[in-house]
């Protein structure tokens, strides 16, 4: 598995919160590992986003990719 951080995302992972950035490392951690673990609520998006998906990182965070 590749995984590819774009621009936008480093510059909005540097103005998380310490707990928020601490929280995403867990969930990646876990999505490498098994990425249908149901902690993560993996699920497909519709409409303009149909080829990614979507992974909880805390109530308000997500993390989108694509699917392929």
């Amino acid at each position: 598995m590749i995984i590819i951080y774009s621009k936008k995302f480093k510059k909005q992972f540097q103005k998380l919160r310490t707990g928020e950035k601490k929280k995403f490392e867990e969930k990646i951690s876990i999505f490498i590992k098994n990425p249908s673990d149901p902690i993560l609520n993996n699920h497909a998006l519709h409409g303009e986003y149909t080829c990614y998906r979507s992974i909880n990182v805390t109530g308000d965070i997500r993390v989108l990719y694509e699917d392929t």
